[in-house]
């Protein structure tokens, strides 16, 4: 095993919410803790009674939630949320995570990786006879303990302020998740939920947790199906007011939405139809000797599962290993801009204080929606992910509105899982990104301005010289950058755009307070 990628893999295991093991004790037995590079990380450790699951199982224990938890899920349930899609996104993360563990530690265990060779993956089914949903990972699954832990406790420091924001009525959905708390998001959906799990564990058990919302839960062993080496299987009793989850369309459209670039596969499982040639036997009872025998078009039902996610994040490879081709198409495709070939790009990261991974694009044309309002709300310029999963595309802060036409994706690694709105305006992460995208959003029109061929920079001011003129006015921290950019028609230049430079060059005395008033004009 080379160190090298256990490092990396390392760096990307999350803090888990509903499928990972809880933080430990000094006294855990430590699977591995190393310090390289001079950076020291934290030593990834086992419970004891995650290694060794001391107490039995019987044919059924009955468990009180802890109070908070039960709080949790009262309000969860019994409040009018916009917005109950997120329910998946937040489980497939979870399973995500779950996977990213069993992967770390499959890579650092002493048996060299053996249990590393089958890639982790996701699959989830509905069932419309039963009204169920059942997303099962390949991951690092749990034990007794873990799921005591895990599922009938909160853990996070941040459960008293979750409570309170939700318990005021001013929080909406996308608190969910944020304090660690994104399992309870289920029931948002169902009415009662199990958990079939296997820890990945020498001889651990098939267990299954099952509540139905109310004040308790049981955990019992598990007879179903068994989940083949580790894993979790999560199934979703639905509410009568959710069915419409049970429709492959609907599955589809939200992975699509949130987990298109999650790293694992996820695969849905689906009916197909396909269209086959085969022998007309009927026709072909009295087909001569030698005749060609006739064919017929029947179709040909098959069942399975298909992979959702087959599209790269390109972010997060070195720019170096991305052709222009590939920029183009993921351009087109994120931002349904078919018939647009934008007129630059820029892919870069952020290490240090923060870490960050991000394209911007320059549209090759004015989107159309900003044709019609250079400010539209609606508006989806920056598409922000969170360890690969889609988060919002409406931050209105994460770029200043003079750079609403500027297209991209920023990956942060330092913002947490449904961050809301209110939550990222305080964010010091935001502000970071923020100075970060601005800069090289200037460094793009730069590029544009200093190529030989001067048409190109003029076809970006005729379509989005506007927007630079906002930007002189509203921000006065990049107002110096700004207007050297700037164009304009002067009595000398006839009908070509000339710069404030060039003009001052012009020997007119008054000129910039000429400039400026012929700027405005236009």
């Amino acid at each position: 095993m080379k160190f090298s990628t256990a490092v990396s893999l390392l760096a990307s295991v999350t803090a888990v919410g509903a499928f990972v093991a809880p933080t430990v004790s000094p006294r855990n037995t430590v699977v591995n803790s190393r310090q390289f590079s001079g950076r020291s990380f934290a030593p990834l450790a086992m419970s004891d009674s995650a290694v060794v699951d001391a107490e039995t199982v019987s044919d059924g224990e009955t468990f009180e939630f802890q109070a908070e938890v039960g709080r949790v899920m009262d309000i969860i349930i019994n409040s009018l949320y916009s917005n109950r899609d997120v329910f998946l996104r937040e489980l497939v993360s979870n399973a995500a995570d779950a996977c990213d563990k069993k992967r770390f530690l499959s890579i650092t265990s002493d048996d060299g990786g053996a249990a590393s060779l089958a890639k982790p993956s996701i699959r989830i089914k509905s069932d419309k006879d039963a009204m169920t949903i059942t997303i099962e990972d390949s991951g690092v699954g749990m034990t007794k303990s873990e799921l005591m832990n895990n599922l009938g406790r909160i853990a996070q420091s941040g459960t008293k302020k979750f409570l309170e924001a939700l318990g005021e009525g001013s929080a909406d959905v996308n608190l969910i998740g944020q304090f660690g708390v994104g399992f309870y998001s289920a029931y948002l959906v169902a009415d009662k939920v199990e958990v079939v799990t296997k820890s990945m564990q020498p001889d651990s058990p098939q267990l299954r947790w099952t509540s139905d919302a109310s004040s308790s839960y049981t955990i019992a062993e598990d007879s179903s199906e068994p989940i083949e080496g580790s894993g979790t299987r999560l199934i979703l009793h639905l509410k009568d007011d959710a069915l419409e989850y049970l429709e492959t369309n609907k599955l589809e459209e939200l992975l699509q939405h949130y987990s298109e670039f999650v790293e694992f596969p996820i695969s849905v499982w689906k009916e197909k139809t396909e269209y086959k040639r085969v022998p007309d036997e009927e026709a072909n009872k009295d087909l001569a000797e030698g005749e060609e025998p006739k064919m017929k078009t029947v179709p040909e039902t098959t069942e399975g599962y298909e992979q959702m996610n087959t599209n790269k994040p390109i972010w997060l490879r070195p720019p170096s290993e991305v052709t222009e081709e590939e920029y183009r198409d993921f351009y087109q495709s994120a931002f349904r801009a078919s018939y647009d070939e934008p007129m630059a790009h820029t892919h870069f990261s952020l290490e240090g204080q923060i870490e960050c991974k991000s394209i911007l694009y320059i549209p090759g044309m004015l989107p159309f929606e900003l044709s019609r309002d250079m400010f539209d709300e609606d508006s989806r310029n920056i598409r922000l992910y969170v360890k690969r999963v889609f988060i919002n595309d409406k931050f209105e802060d994460i770029v200043p509105r003079w750079l609403k036409f500027i297209r991209g994706v920023v990956d942060s690694q330092d913002l947490p899982l449904n961050v809301s709105r209110e939550i990222l305006q305080k964010s010091k992460v935001l502000s970071i990104i923020n100075k970060r995208l601005v800069r090289k959003s200037l460094d793009m029109i730069r590029e544009i301005e200093s190529d030989e061929d001067d048409s190109k920079y003029i076809m970006f001011w005729n379509n989005f010289g506007k927007y630079l003129k906002v930007g002189v006015i509203e921000d006065s921290r990049n107002k110096d950058d700004i207007v050297p950019l700037l164009r304009f028609f002067s009595s000398k230049s006839g009908d070509e755009y000339t710069s404030l430079d060039q003009y001052v060059e012009g020997k007119c005395s008054d000129a910039k307070k000429f400039l400026v008033f012929k700027w405005f004009l236009y």
